[in-house]
């Protein structure tokens, strides 16, 4: 009989490092090999717990091994379905679309499609931007500074991070960046609604413009609230103006749900907030409830595809539409969206109260439960709206404090300055005050190195 060796988080990760590709990620903040999961918390191999604030980059609405998402699937396993279809039907996937067209907005549902697509979000938005393409026939794609919308080839084309396409020749051709309404650091050196306001005449105005340069768009396509971008929310007027902007111009309207969908922002769809309806959104991440599944929901009037228009071997994952199922009726039995807006807005208040006696944050902002803070360096030369310089280094000394006592918090925006709590769904008040004690420990300890 052997006996397993018990090997340390060090040996695990060195032995991750001399296999895995110099592309991996996470490890290098959270330097630590995971054993068991429950709820928002982890524990490594060395048996020390921590604090889930990543939840899988917004996968884990229901937090690590929820009961419910393990019945779900091991009704899978224990009924011999098939795990894998291609796109061929069952009554795991007609039950999982049931529910998912019955939470769309009335007016929508009734005209509603849907594309399964592979595991990724990325893959999703590849098929939203060809399935625009295919039914208007034009070339042209409307993205936005600070947007992020995956990894692959094309939608690293239409995201506004440089550094990953620094060394990637001949990204997609036609795609155009126009400004985001970023209040703390906004194109137009104004914020607030002047700002968002001046973003909206711009973009109205390029495209009424016979000189712009830009031939018609086939689509536009944003995030309500830019998630690896920082968290930074849109203005709800903002929004109303996009949709109004791109109806009157029949431009579709494909908004990227893939981290703000199933309850995250407070509402179960982040567009909901704004009471629009896209042509098109793309779900992912919590829709598989914790397992690779991505979707394409949109308007009937744009399936000009032929079969085979869209493919991907593994989208035809039946557990992962179980899991989901479970998981958006959860969400919404429970009301977890409600939720999230009040534990955000607890996070939010709190945050702001430390801002107040740290000017080293210089930004509180998210909607829900996806929550940014803008590290600064306020000894710096503000700008003309009043912003000061990014402080990715500090940002990266909070982050290791947090984690050297148990919280994992992701970071992101402009420099790598923001860190962002997204926590799954389920937390409750207790969780979300123990998160903030730990972090205004990190934040004392970091800036007084």
């Amino acid at each position: 009989m052997s006996v397993q060796i018990k090997k340390s988080n060090q040996e695990l990760l060195n032995q991750q490092e001399k296999r895995e590709s110099n592309a991996r990620s996470y490890p290098r903040s959270f330097p630590l090999a995971i054993k068991e999961a429950e709820g928002i918390y982890i524990t490594d191999v060395e048996g020390n717990s921590y604090i889930d604030c990543l939840a899988g980059a917004g996968t884990l609405a229901l937090g690590h091994n929820h009961p419910i998402v393990i019945e779900a699937m091991e009704k899978v396993l224990h009924d011999r379905l098939p795990l894998h279809t291609l796109d061929i039907t069952t009554e795991v996937k007609e039950s999982f679309v049931d529910e998912l067209f019955s939470s769309l907005p009335e007016g929508f549902r009734e005209r509603a499609k849907i594309q399964f697509c592979g595991p990724t979000g990325g893959d999703a938005i590849e098929a939203a931007l060809k399935l625009a393409k295919t039914a208007t026939g034009r070339q042209s794609i409307l993205t936005f500074q600070g947007g992020y919308h995956g990894a692959t080839h094309g939608t690293m084309s239409i995201s506004g991070n440089l550094a990953p396409k620094k060394r990637v020749q001949g990204l997609v051709p036609d795609t155009h960046f126009l400004p985001y309404p970023y209040d703390y650091r906004c194109p137009f050196g104004k914020g607030g609604k002047e700002g968002a306001e001046l973003s909206a005449m711009y973009i109205e105005q390029l495209l009424d413009d016979p000189e712009s340069g830009i031939l018609p768009p086939a689509a536009m396509i944003f995030e309500t609230v830019q998630g690896e971008g920082g968290a930074i929310p849109a203005p709800i007027e903002w929004l109303k103006e996009m949709r109004r902007i791109t109806k009157e111009r029949g431009i579709p309207l494909i908004i990227d749900e893939v981290q703000t969908g199933i309850g995250r922002t407070g509402e179960l769809f982040s567009f909901e907030h704004a009471g629009i309806v896209p042509d098109a959104f793309v779900l992912s991440k919590a829709i598989g409830g914790s397992l690779p599944l991505s979707v394409v929901v949109y308007d009937r009037e744009l399936d000009a595809w032929e079969p085979g228009a869209h493919i991907g071997t593994f989208r035809g994952n039946q557990m992962a539409m179980a899991a989901g199922n479970a998981t958006l009726k959860y969400v919404k039995e429970h009301q977890l969206s409600k939720h999230a807006e009040a534990m955000g807005d607890i996070f939010t208040q709190a945050l702001t109260k430390m801002q107040n006696h740290y000017p080293q944050i210089g930004d509180v902002r998210g909607r829900g439960l996806m929550i940014g803070v803008e590290i600064v360096d306020p000894s710096g030369k503000p700008s003309v709206r009043g912003s000061y310089p990014a402080n990715p280094e500090l940002t990266s000394r909070i982050q290791r404090e947090c984690f050297d006592r148990g919280l994992i918090l992701e970071d992101g925006g402009r420099y790598g300055a923001v860190l962002r709590f997204l926590p799954p769904l389920i937390i409750t008040e207790k969780q979300v005050d123990e998160i903030l004690s730990i972090f205004h420990d990190a934040l004392a300890a970091a800036v007084s190195e």
